[in-house]
């Protein structure tokens, strides 16, 4: 396995700039959760739009479309657990993922919230969707994967090779912006073991659980996507009111690589 076959070394393209995790940007604020601190920034008003970012990520995987998006919803964008700003949690997984976001959720006090999940973000957001049908009423889910099935051999054998003997070794940029946000850095090779073990853990969403979402879904996916066709197709069919979107000429990185498609999708997929 190449280096250049990670599934993670996108990462790389798309660092942000060094930031502090002590220094906070403006919008920034925290809130605790399960006795730890979640990092989020806030924009915009109208009908709340929560935004669930990918593995490995931060919020900033949604900075090409939150501008245009907090012109006509009230956005919020968390850092998951051990991502970014955020503390780890004991552990991750998608069950937990969900779970603390919909402790998020009440914490905040919202209601009749939108969901954008992108990645390990869009697993959330449908497991978020099926268990709290009294505050979720819209999802759009981007490269979400019910099982590694879904994802295809290489992309799992990626995921086994994100370890933090290659992080350090090939991944430098990423560890230096991944410790300059973090308030936990000394702690970044639990992140990188927790991360690939929640990755390659072989079914992420049940059944049943696809089975139980009641409100409209809008699935999405690259046309070069690490989820399968037939992945696609299979949410597609267990999700009862969902309908599933092809970016054409995308990969998995759809808000990165074609940010005007996706918010025009979510424009038109949310009523303001």
């Amino acid at each position: 396995m190449t280096v250049a076959g990670f599934r993670w070394i996108w990462l790389l393209l798309f660092v942000p700039a060094l930031a502090s995790a002590q220094s906070l940007p403006a919008n920034g604020k925290r809130v605790s959760i399960f006795n730890r601190s979640m990092y989020y920034e806030e924009y915009g008003k109208g009908h709340t739009l929560l935004l669930l970012h990918g593995g490995a990520g931060s919020h900033d995987d949604f900075k090409s479309v939150i501008p245009e998006l907090a012109k006509h919803y009230h956005v919020i964008a968390p850092d998951s657990p051990g991502h970014g700003r955020s503390e780890q949690a004991d552990s991750l997984s998608y069950p937990l993922l969900a779970g603390y976001f919909s402790a998020f959720i009440d914490k905040l006090k919202l209601k009749d919230v939108y969901v954008i999940g992108f990645s390990d973000g869009g697993n959330a957001a449908l497991l978020l969707a099926a268990n709290r049908p009294d505050k979720v009423t819209r999802v759009m889910a981007s490269g979400a994967n019910a099982t590694t099935a879904g994802l295809g051999n290489e992309s799992n054998s990626s995921s086994a090779g994100f370890t933090p003997e290659n992080v350090e070794q090939h991944s430098a940029d990423w560890l230096k912006w991944y410790k300059s946000l973090s308030p936990q850095p000394d702690q970044w090779k639990k992140f990188v073991d927790d991360s690939r073990k929640m990755w390659l853990r072989p079914l992420a969403i049940p059944e049943a659980s696809l089975k139980k979402i009641k409100c409209p879904v809008l699935l999405v996916k690259g046309e070069k996507d690490i989820i399968t066709p037939e992945h696609g197709a299979y949410l597609n069919r267990m999700v009862k009111d969902s309908r599933l979107e092809v970016i054409p000429g995308s990969s998995h990185y759809t808000f990165a690589q074609k940010p005007e498609r996706m918010i025009a999708l979510a424009k038109d997929f949310f009523p303001e």
